[in-house]
């Protein structure tokens, strides 16, 4: 499977913004989506945004719609988390993450099982200091 590799994770304030960035290699098969998930200290992991293989469906979470966009530029194989106005409960470590066969795992307000993803990157840390 392909490999992901994240970056662009900080420090911040309440109330700023980051932009997270995952570089992607070739995947044997097109995933059926990717997005990225993040997992706080003594949490378990969640499905933050995910974006289909049709380019147009997404989801997000509802602790962060509004709030966060994904976008994936496949010229670049560079997919992206746009994050603002974040808050103290966004602090964690943020994966990107691709699914290559139906359902997107990543699309769930349960408990992200992370055998059910077909590849994930080392993760970036997100801080947010109120």
């Amino acid at each position: 499977q392909g490999q992901l590799t994240e970056s662009g994770g900080g420090s911040v304030q309440a109330g700023g913004s980051l932009r997270l960035s995952c570089k992607f290699s070739v995947f044997q098969y097109s995933p059926y989506c990717m997005g990225w998930f993040r997992q706080a200290p003594g949490k378990d992991p969640e499905g933050v945004a995910a974006l289909y293989r049709s380019g147009t469906r997404t989801y997000y979470a509802d602790s962060v719609t509004g709030r966060f966009t994904v976008s994936r530029d496949d010229a670049k194989m560079a997919m992206y988390l746009e994050m603002s106005s974040l808050k103290s409960e966004d602090t964690g470590m943020y994966y990107c993450a691709a699914v290559v066969a139906p359902p997107c795992v990543l699309a769930t307000s349960n408990t992200l099982k992370r055998n059910a993803l077909d590849a994930w990157g080392q993760g970036t840390l997100v801080t947010v200091s109120s």
